[in-house]
């Protein structure tokens, strides 16, 4: 099926100040849009075509890199937007947190090991927290590739790439994530996934 860029789901300001109207129209409006344009363009008139989005991203990983670049960005993009909400971060619901307690130490423990992987991720990638064999999992990926090429669910995601945070942070990617974290995630969207996948 045909990629379609997903409207925003709140206003370009509403992320202010940890992320700015400038960046979420560069980030939203060039660099995703340009991942649907170029995804539609190579699956046409291919087997890709009538697939989900899941199964190109699974499918092209290892038969069409080029395609794999574009479907995997997309796919994170669709998910980023939603894994921010103004007023985010805060208070876990509560069976998220316990099986963060009890597969990762503590909340505290879980922040720093999400915030280094994403500080540590060389280059261009993501940093995720993923259910992988029922047990939560802190990850990094390079590139555009994500959890579910590695049998694992993506619950949460943070951007690395510079387009992400370069208008804001400038080479400060360690305050973008401590600002992601803290202020942004919508924990809500985040326990649903959860909710879903186990």
């Amino acid at each position: 099926m045909a990629f379609e860029l997903p409207d925003l789901p709140y206003a370009y300001d509403a992320l202010a100040p940890y992320m700015s109207a400038e960046t979420l129209e560069f980030h939203h409006d060039k660099h995703h849009n340009a991942y649907v344009t170029a995804g539609n363009d190579l699956i046409k008139g291919t087997e890709y075509a009538d697939m989900s989005l899941e199964e190109v991203v699974k499918k092209s990983h290892s038969d069409k890199p080029g395609l794999f670049n574009q479907a995997g960005q997309h796919f994170n993009h669709i998910h980023f937007w939603q894994w921010m909400k103004p007023n985010g971060g805060g208070s876990i619901p509560g069976n998220l947190e316990a099986k963060i307690i009890d597969d990762l130490g503590s909340v505290a423990e879980f922040r720093d090991a999400f915030i280094n992987a994403g500080k540590t991720q060389f280059g261009s990638g993501w940093c995720w927290l993923a259910l992988k064999g029922g047990k939560l999992e802190v990850m990094k990926t390079p590139n555009g590739e994500n959890p579910l090429i590695h049998n694992a669910t993506p619950l949460l995601g943070c951007d690395v790439w510079e387009h992400s945070y370069y208008i804001d942070y400038r080479n400060l990617r360690p305050k973008y994530l401590e600002a992601f974290f803290d202020n942004l995630v919508n924990w809500d969207h985040v326990a649903e996934l959860y909710e879903d996948a186990s």
